[in-house]
């Protein structure tokens, strides 16, 4: 062949091969993962035309009479309740971070205990705990010498007040996960230098370290401030008229669908501004540590009265959120189970929440992997963009994505019931409200971020060079995914999956609003209860719901909580600004 004919030749192969480089091709496994957002952005998305379908009247009615009250309350709750988490998580993170004390280890682990126990369990154990007839105020007048509740009663718990303490102890852990991580993170050279300077412990800490750690305190405010706004049994049974709580008594007492989207929307918009705020106070917060191996902070030693203060600051948040609702559960167990032994509905109950959960979990991390992936083998924005559309969830609370669920269900059931009508001639009826499966729906579509998260984590510690080689090998990336990966992330896949099990163990707005007539969880069973004011009843219930509380909170004492806070925080660094797109291994 003629050097001319082979220039010719090789220019036509170079023009075919890069006409079919720019052909466009389909990415299966982006599809798979904009499916998985459309599902999770599809309860957000018909809630707006759930809310439309109520009358003009109605939404003054709610603007004149519920919402007024019910706003004020929210915010009023979460002003509280974040004060006093920044206060306690704050605090005692430093405390944990900085200083050297007699019980240090051991309060450094049991500050996270009060993760294990839900909002709702907490308000339900104080309710009973300091009643005017309860063990608390009758050790009181018995100290006085006081005989009738009517002669000494402490304030009712049943406030705003009460509240704020309730929730306060028990979110604090977020806030203490976070800025424990930050301090711990924290170059001893700036501390020296300030001190250097002249700056006491009381002026290191204000000046220096606190404004350091902002962000990781403002990231965990916030999300101690979701799940406020979240919670729905602690709220109602304490008498604070939240607009959760007005979301499900409209919607559950009223029978008005309608009347509760519009006020979900306005929930949205709260969600929404705590969002901006967090996002806000951590604008252009950028600090890193020099490069020439900083030293670690250096913890003081407190002696004498200041270690014996410092090791009661941190004993009080755990007495107050963990040990008193855990003995109150475990005595009224004992009791319960002394005088009637156990209920029959509880196994019943037991199986129920396990096995939704269970469901939930699979299908959720089955979901996260397929989002995280394609955001690994995809080039492009779009990827990244559909992993935050999946993680819109968390951010949503159970009662709003339960409320713009039911349309999306409720089309699904009508369109797969005129289908096998006209096929087989059969209605197939509320099959996914009816089963259960409405509820698994809710569960994957919030806890998805979780699991998200975790597999985020787990596939950045492979690298993209193994990709490629099992890519020459002749590989796909199916196989490549469950061959490699997989085996590589297994602790990441098992972490995720044991923190959403957990979660929907415990999760109770979502449950109340789509669980099919006369079908109990041990959350339902334990409001009911509560409600009903039959407290003993609903003891094993809540027992056993901060049992399987504990285990992640004691996996994480046991592997240690900075590795995975610190990796969280700067995933939530990254989402802040423009983000480069990583080398990713060749499509399919």
């Amino acid at each position: 062949m003629r050097p001319a004919d082979s220039s010719i030749e090789s220019a036509s192969i170079s023009s075919g091969t890069a006409a079919s480089v720019r052909r466009p091709r389909w990415n299966p496994w982006l599809i798979a993962a904009g499916v998985v957002a459309l599902l999770v952005a599809a309860p957000i998305a018909s809630l707006f035309v759930t809310a439309s379908a109520g009358s003009d009247e109605l939404w003054s009615h709610l603007l004149a009479s519920v919402l007024p009250a019910s706003v004020r309350d929210t915010l009023v709750l979460l002003a509280g309740v974040g004060a006093l988490t920044a206060l306690i998580g704050t605090g005692t993170a430093w405390l944990v971070a900085a200083h050297e004390f007699p019980g240090r280890r051991v309060v450094d682990w049991a500050l996270l205990l009060p993760l294990a126990v839900p909002t709702y369990i907490i308000a339900y154990a104080y309710l009973d705990v300091l009643h005017p007839v309860g063990p608390v105020q009758t050790a009181i007048r018995a100290l006085l010498g006081i005989d009738s509740p009517r002669d000494f009663r402490l304030p009712d718990i049943r406030s705003m007040a009460g509240c704020i303490f309730v929730l306060g102890f028990v979110l604090y852990p977020y806030v203490y996960l976070t800025a424990r991580a930050m301090f711990l993170m924290q170059s001893a050279n700036l501390i020296d230098a300030a001190r250097t300077l002249g700056a006491g412990r009381r002026a290191v800490f204000l000046r220096v370290a606190l404004p350091l750690a902002r962000p990781a305190v403002v990231i965990g405010v916030s999300l101690a401030l979701l799940e406020t706004l979240n919670d729905i049994g602690a709220a109602e049974f304490l008498g604070v008229r939240t607009l959760t709580v007005s979301v499900y008594t409209t919607w559950i007492t009223r029978s008005d669908l309608p009347g509760a989207a519009q006020i979900a929307l306005a929930m949205l918009i709260v969600v929404l501004c705590l969002v901006l705020v967090e996002r806000w106070a951590r604008r252009q917060r950028r600090f890193a540590n020099d490069a020439q191996h900083p030293r670690p902070l250096a913890r003081q030693r407190l002696r004498g009265a200041r270690g014996v203060l410092a090791l009661a600051a941190c004993a009080v948040p755990v007495f107050i959120g963990f040990v008193v609702p855990a003995w109150y559960l475990l005595d009224q167990t004992i009791q319960r189970v002394r005088f009637a032994g156990v209920s029959a509905a509880i196994p019943r109950e037991v199986l129920n929440t396990v096995a939704l959960s269970a469901v939930a979990t699979v299908l959720a991390v089955l979901c996260a992997l397929v989002v995280v992936y394609a955001a690994r083998v995809a080039r492009g924005p779009a990827p990244r963009w559909l992993v935050r559309i999946a993680s819109l969830g968390y951010a949503v609370p159970g009662t709003v994505l339960a409320i713009g669920l039911l349309p999306v269900i409720t089309g699904i059931e009508a369109f797969v019931d005129a289908a096998a009508s006209r096929l087989i001639g059969a209605s197939t009826g509320l099959f996914l409200l009816g089963s259960g499966a409405a509820v698994v729906y809710a569960y994957v579509a919030r806890f998805l971020t979780i699991s998200a998260g975790s597999l985020e984590a787990g596939f950045s510690r492979v690298s993209p060079s193994i990709d490629a080689a099992a890519r020459t090998l002749g590989a796909s990336a199916l196989r490549t995914l469950f061959r490699v990966h997989v085996p590589m992330v297994k602790p990441a896949i098992a972490t995720g999956a044991l923190l959403v099990f957990v979660d929907c163990m415990k999760e109770l707005p979502a449950t109340l609003l789509l669980r099919p007539l006369g079908f109990e969880t041990l959350a339902t069973h334990l409001y009911g209860e509560a409600v009903r004011g039959t407290y003993e009843e609903a003891a094993i219930a809540a027992l056993l719901i901060v049992a399987v509380g504990l285990v992640p909170v004691l996996i994480l004492t046991r592997v240690g909580v900075r590795g995975p806070v610190e990796a969280g925080m700067a995933a939530a660094s990254r989402a802040d600004g423009p983000e480069p797109d990583p080398a990713a291994p060749p499509r399919d």
